[in-house]
Parts: C-alpha cells; sequence; structure tokens
C-alpha cells in the first residue's frame, strides 16, 4: 500500500481525500506554513515542499478555494479568510451579505494539488467545479461555502448532497483523479 502525506491539519479535506483515494495510506500532518501566495499553485506548492522535505516522503497539499464571478473572482484564496472566524456560518453570512446586490451569481470552486517527491520534483493538478452561489444556507454536510454552492447542474447544495455524491463531483474529487493517475496508485 502506498503511503501519502498529505500536508493538512483540516479534518474534512482529509476525510475527502481518504474517501477518494481508497487503497491508499493516507496520513494528515499539520504545517505551520503561512499561505501568502497569489495563487493556489503557490500557496499548494509551498505546503507540500515543506512536508516533504521536513519527511522524507511523497507529500501532497492542496490549496482550494471559492471564486465568485460578480466579486471579481474573491474571496479567491483567501476563502478561508474571508470572514472571522473562519466558521462555515460566518463565511457564507459574509458572502451572502456581499453579494446581495448581483443578480448573476455564477461561481466555482478551484482545488490545485501539488505533489512534491522526496527528490524536489513538483507536479500540480487542478480540479474545477462550477455552479452558482444561492440566497440562503441550506443544508448540514461538508465545510465553508458549502450550504450556499450549487453545482452546475444539480438543485442541491453540497451541505445538501450526502459526501459521497460530493465526492464524486467536487473540485477537490476531480484534482484528485488526476493526481490518483499521476501518481499510479492503481495496482
Amino acid at each position: 500500500m502506498k503511503k501519502i502525506l498529505v500536508a493538512t491539519s483540516n479534518k474534512h479535506k482529509l476525510r475527502e481525500i481518504r474517501h477518494i483515494l481508497k487503497g491508499t495510506r493516507v496520513l494528515g500532518l499539520g504545517t505551520r506554513v503561512k499561505e501568502d501566495g497569489k495563487t493556489f499553485k503557490a500557496n499548494a506548492i509551498k505546503k507540500a515542499k515543506a512536508v516533504a522535505k521536513r519527511d522524507g516522503c511523497i507529500a501532497i497539499a492542496d490549496d482550494s478555494g471559492l471564486m465568485v464571478d460578480c466579486l471579481g473572482g474573491r474571496p479567491g484564496v483567501k476563502s478561508a479568510r474571508f470572514a472571522t472566524p473562519p466558521t462555515p456560518h460566518n463565511l457564507c453570512t459574509k458572502l451572502l451579505g456581499v453579494m446581495r446586490k448581483c443578480v448573476m451569481r455564477n461561481a466555482k470552486f478551484v482545488c490545485v494539488i501539488a505533489i512534491v517527491y522526496p527528490s524536489g520534483k513538483t507536479r500540480t493538478v487542478k480540479g474545477i467545479c462550477r455552479g452558482k452561489i444561492i440566497r440562503e444556507m441550506r443544508g448540514k454536510h461538508g465545510f465553508g461555502y458549502d450550504p450556499v454552492f450549487v453545482p452546475k447542474d444539480y438543485k442541491k447544495t453540497f451541505a445538501e448532497m450526502k459526501p459521497s455524491m460530493k465526492n464524486r463531483i467536487s473540485h477537490r474529487a476531480r484534482a484528485l483523479k488526476k493526481l490518483y493517475n499521476i501518481i499510479q496508485l492503481r495496482p
């Protein structure tokens, strides 16, 4: 069984990654890397490099967030820091308040995952899930902006979906499927 170190202390992300990368030993390791990159890619690489260097194993890290068209792509790389404290309720409430005059509510979740090998070789993959922001919070599953995001061609928010459904169509799932092929986790 292949072992992958994931540079995260976010238990929700770790649960999603473990579900999608079944058959792989996924270990979550917190990292104190400051996410000050201007892009999701820069932050993901920075976190993965820190763990790979420290532990001498293959390491992955993601940076992901919500980009809303009518807000010029915000909250973007600052999605987790858009409201304080960054609880789902606070994040969604602030987003809905900022968007109250937006007619067009198109948005996308973006996830960039970096994989860093002990040799220093680095690769990245990207997953995108397009959808829209609704006007009220719905659902009890998920985290972050899941209660206000409805993926394209669906009627339920991520928070209303069973985790197994979200894990098939989310931005993170799409990026992890690409990653899965790169690191040849399949037997």
